[in-house]
């Protein structure tokens, strides 16, 4: 693997048991019993602000929400990368999960607000994966 020049995310004590399924490939999401499921990982649910929440398997599908191009490298790491496509994907559990969508030629003619993604995961370094999302 070579070196990762981007920034990393940092696991919290209440994020490590995603990270940990993240390297494994598979998408978790903690669930909340009066709202539902609910993404960035937290043991507070957001709305509710309840403490019996659970983590449930996602299913790795989701629609685009919303998108932007990205021309010009926000950090030197991304040089390499742009043009690159940021978007907010809905899972289809419900919850909106920032991320990037993988394409070969990231163009607004591709890219249509419903598209249906699947999670794919770029492997970062021994401890991180990366979910992100490409067209079905």
């Amino acid at each position: 693997m070579s070196e990762y020049k981007k920034p990393i995310p940092s696991p919290q004590g209440e994020s490590d048991f995603y990270w940990e399924k993240a390297k494994q490939e598979e998408l978790w999401l903690r669930e909340c019993p009066v709202n539902g499921p609910y993404f960035y990982p937290r043991d507070i649910s957001p709305g509710a602000l309840r403490k019996d929440t659970k983590w449930i398997k996602a299913s790795g599908k989701a629609t685009l929400f919303t998108y932007s191009i990205v021309h010009r490298a926000p950090h030197p790491g991304f040089m390499d990368d742009v043009p690159f496509v940021t978007a907010i994907v809905e899972l289809a559990e419900g919850p909106l999960m920032p991320t990037n969508i993988i394409m070969d030629e990231p163009t607004p003619e591709k890219l249509k607000i419903g598209m249906p993604l699947i999670v794919e995961f770029e492997h970062i370094n021994d401890k991180i994966a990366l979910p992100k999302f490409k067209p079905v």
